[in-house]
């Protein structure tokens, strides 16, 4: 009688842990279905998607995807190192109106002193532009 009771036992508990792992996954995608589509909420219409890799006290590493007519905020930026993941045409827009066009190749890497003038950034081309940016939060030395 012993061995039937601890039989039915163990069953049980397997049966039990059985269940909690097949819902577990379940329950994590519902979560990660939640966060993509509060994610996809904040996006900004006409405004690139920014994900922020890392952060700490001296840089801030982004990934920044601009599609077809995105532009950025006119601000100034600070001393920081950019590489095209995936290249494109932007355009600057400078406060007095001014423009520059500047090209990107995908995989270049290209390093940028702070900026004097404030400006936005522009797609200009056909395609999304990848940029992947650290800037340094501290003057550099």
């Amino acid at each position: 009688m012993r061995f039937p009771a601890r039989l039915a036992v163990s069953g049980m508990a397997a049966a039990c842990t059985l269940a909690v792992l097949s819902t577990n996954p379940a329950l994590a995608q519902d979560k990660l279905k939640e966060d993509v589509a509060l994610a996809a909420a904040q996006v900004e219409k006409g405004k690139p998607v920014t994900k922020v890799l890392f952060e700490d006290d001296r840089v801030l590493v982004t990934e920044k995807t601009y599609k077809p007519g995105d532009a950025s905020n006119e601000r100034t930026r600070p001393y920081r190192v950019v590489n095209a993941r995936k290249g494109g045409t932007f355009q600057r827009i400078f406060a007095d109106g001014t423009t520059e066009k500047v090209v990107w190749k995908d995989g270049e890497v290209r390093s940028h002193e702070a900026d004097v003038k404030a400006f936005s950034l522009k797609n200009v081309g056909d395609s999304d532009i990848v940029i992947f940016v650290v800037y340094l939060k501290e003057p550099r030395k």
